[in-house]
């Protein structure tokens, strides 16, 4: 099978530096014509692959700036067809997870329209009555949604803002400002711990927490029953299995590649491989349509759609906090709250999760 084109190999080894810690959030990237030069290319196939990388969210390309690394994907203001069609997908994958868990149509709309008539009036507040917003950026997570849902019940008055560039997304974010706090499950090879490492590497010398949500199960999402009996991430290559993958930058993806190089597989043999999807849901409901019989995510997207999963690991997700907000309001109801048996009853009831350090706080000094 044909390998990778370049401008995607390009790609990778950027986010592989800033993964690495060899690049830090802000930095500027060569120039293209110095890229090509390293990379023996034309500059169009470098100009292709800083394309990709602002597609990620990872890099910014501004006139006369050069490209640098970033803090999420590009603003979407004058693009207003593509803002509907976000919108559109992104409700179109709610009711299908509503319609999946068991509820009815009539059931989603009215939760819905209770929903938006909540955020109404909270934005129809008068001047002294604001919700107190806080910013996250990160993985995708049922657990977070389920938390942004209940937000004004955790903290009266506060409000919490989503964005799910994935966790390298997310602690670049917290490096840039645009967030106080971010969600990350990202796996470090050489130490085989999860998320401290990397916040040494994008926030050093800065103080931060390590908020555990939970732990979640990840693995292989597969058809009812699992019926090519896939077990491993080496069953991938397997011929008539057709992947759906994650993005880049997420830990989702990150813990997938070192599972393929260590079992000596090249991603471009398995097929699907490049095939990427933002959240777990949208994994799930590719699979649950037809559209691919494997993907990896947690288990909670797989028992939405009443899916078969063959587990392969237990992860911890943790919600990073520096220092300079964990005295924040918002912060500390929720931290409160995770503690509480009430959070860890509505998380677990998601399927999936263990709660057992719900509420846990490490300090990366």
């Amino acid at each position: 099978m044909e390998k990778r084109p370049l401008y995607l190999q390009i790609a990778e080894s950027v986010r592989q530096d800033l993964l690495e810690g060899r690049l830090r959030p802000g930095a500027a990237l060569p120039s293209v014509r110095e890229m090509a030069e390293r990379w023996s290319c034309t500059p169009g196939t470098v100009q292709q692959a800083y394309k990709e990388l602002a597609r990620q969210g990872i890099a910014v390309s501004r006139p006369g700036q050069g490209t640098h690394i970033g803090s999420g994907p590009p603003a979407l203001a004058g693009e207003k067809p593509l803002r509907r069609a976000t919108v559109v997908h992104q409700a179109e994958a709610f009711l299908l997870e509503m319609l999946s868990a068991g509820y009815t149509i009539a059931e989603t709309e009215s939760g819905f329209r209770a929903a938006l008539d909540r955020w109404r009036a909270l934005s129809d507040a008068s001047p002294d009555a604001k919700p107190q917003v806080l910013r996250f950026a990160g993985s995708n997570d049922p657990a977070v949604s389920l938390v942004a849902a209940h937000f004004s019940e955790i903290c009266a008055g506060c409000s919490l803002q989503i964005a799910y560039p994935g966790s390298l997304g997310g602690l670049i974010a917290l490096a840039e400002g645009t967030a106080e706090m971010a969600g990350s499950h990202l796996w470090d090879e050489e130490s085989n711990a999860y998320n401290a490492p990397f916040v040494r590497r994008l926030l050093p010398g800065r103080r931060v927490a390590l908020l555990t949500l939970a732990h979640r199960r990840l693995g292989l999402i597969t058809p009812p029953g699992n019926p090519m009996n896939l077990a491993s991430p080496a069953d991938l290559a397997r011929t008539g299995v057709r992947f759906v993958n994650r993005q880049r930058g997420t830990g989702t993806r990150v813990w997938l590649d070192a599972q393929l190089r260590r079992a000596g597989i090249d991603g471009s043999t398995v097929a699907g491989y490049n095939r990427e999807v933002t959240t777990h849901a949208e994994v799930a409901r590719a699979v649950a349509e037809g559209q691919a019989n494997a993907g990896l995510g947690i288990e909670a997207a797989a028992i939405s759609y009443g899916l078969g999963f063959a587990q392969l690991t237990t992860e911890p997700y943790d919600l990073i906090i520096p220092a300079d907000s964990w005295s924040l309001p918002p912060v500390q109801a929720l931290a409160t709250w995770l503690a509480s048996a009430e959070a860890r009853a509505a998380i677990e009831a998601l399927g999936g999760y263990d709660t057992s350090e719900a509420g846990r706080i490490v300090w990366i000094e």
